[in-house]
C-alpha cells in the first residue's frame, strides 16, 4: 500500500492544497479521504495519476469546508462517467449522520436531475457510527468518534493487508478518548498546526490544533511506529519539512514524515527501537 497526500494544508492555506489523502493498492483502485475544499481536487488528483473511475471508497471525517466541500465535485465527477457509461460499480462514501444528511441537501440544491439520479442508487451515502467496521481495497477499517471540540469528527484505523495498522486522527489535536486506535499503531496520521516555537505567531490552540511537539509526544508516548504530519500552515513552505521533522525528533525517536501535496510514502514498515 501507499500513501498519496492530495493536499497538506489548513483550512486557509493558499500556497498548498488542503489536507486530503488516498491510499492505493498495487493497482489504480484507490480509497479517499477527505477531498478538500473545493475542485482542486480534481486538479490534484489528476496530478497524482489518479481516475475517478477507479474510486469505489471514500471516507469523510467532518463537516468544515476544507474537507467537505470538494465531496461535492468528487461525486459530480462520479456522476458524469456514470452517464457517459464510463464508470462500473457503485461509490460509497462512509461519514456520519449529520454529514449524510449535509451531502444530500448539498447535491440535492447543486446537482441537475441527469446526476442527481444516480445519488442513492449508484452513488450512496453510508452512515457509520462509532465502532462500525467497513471493508476497502483489501483493507479492514474501524471507525471511531474523536469527541471534537468543534463538529462532529470521525477518524478511522484501517488494518492493512500486510497486517499494519494505520490510524488517521482527523484534524484536531489527539484525545484520550482515541487511545486505543493510537498506542501501537504502525503508522499515525495526525495534525500538527505548526512548530511549537511558532505557537505565539499562529496560535494553534485557540483552534484546538497541536503543534509538532505536541503531536511527537504523544506518538512516543504511545508508541507509533511512523509518524506522519499534515494540516498545517501553509507560511514556512520553503522550510516546513526540514523544521518540523527537527522539533519532531527532539520527542520522537521513530521515522517522521512532512509529506509536500502530491507526495507519496509507501507504507512499508521501518524497523527501529520503540
Amino acid at each position: 500500500m501507499k500513501l498519496l497526500m492530495l493536499g497538506t494544508g489548513n483550512a486557509m492555506v493558499t500556497r498548498c492544497y488542503n489536507t486530503c489523502f488516498a491510499l492505493q493498492d498495487e493497482g489504480t483502485e484507490f480509497f479517499l479521504v477527505d477531498a478538500g475544499g473545493g475542485n482542486g481536487i480534481l486538479s490534484q488528483a489528476g496530478k497524482a495519476g489518479l481516475d475517478f473511475g477507479h474510486l469505489h471508497h471514500m471516507f469523510v471525517t467532518h463537516a468544515h469546508t476544507d474537507h467537505v466541500l470538494g465531496v461535492i465535485w468528487v461525486i459530480r465527477a462520479v456522476a458524469t462517467l456514470l452517464n457517459k457509461g464510463q464508470y462500473e460499480g457503485n461509490l460509497t462514501i462512509y461519514c456520519h449522520e449529520e454529514l449524510v444528511s449535509l451531502l444530500n441537501t448539498f447535491c440535492t440544491a447543486l446537482f441537475p436531475p441527469k446526476l442527481l439520479r444516480h445519488l442513492g442508487s449508484r452513488i450512496l451515502l453510508k452512515e457509520v457510527k462509532n465502532g462500525d467496521r467497513f471493508s476497502a481495497l483489501d483493507m479492514e477499517l474501524t471507525v471511531f468518534d474523536i469527541c471534537s471540540t468543534k463538529a462532529k469528527q470521525f477518524g478511522f484505523q484501517a488494518l492493512l493487508p500486510d497486517g499494519q495498522k494505520l490510524t488517521c486522527l482527523g484534524d484536531e489535536s489527539y484525545a484520550p478518548v482515541s487511545h486505543d486506535y493510537v498506542e501501537n499503531c504502525d503508522w499515525l496520521l495526525t495534525e500538527a498546526f505548526c512548530l511549537y516555537a511558532d505557537r505565539d505567531t499562529f496560535k494553534p490552540y485557540e483552534k484546538h490544533h497541536s503543534t509538532v511537539a505536541d503531536a511527537a509526544k504523544m506518538a512516543q508516548e504511545l508508541r507509533a511506529r511512523h509518524l506522519v504530519l499534515y494540516h498545517t500552515e501553509d507560511k514556512t513552505l520553503a522550510t516546513r519539512r526540514e523544521r518540523y521533522t527537527a522539533e519532531a525528533a527532539a520527542f520522537y525517536h521513530g521515522p517522521v514524515f512532512v509529506p509536500d501535496d502530491l507526495e507519496i510514502i509507501e507504507l512499508a514498515p521501518v524497523d527501529w527501537e520503540v
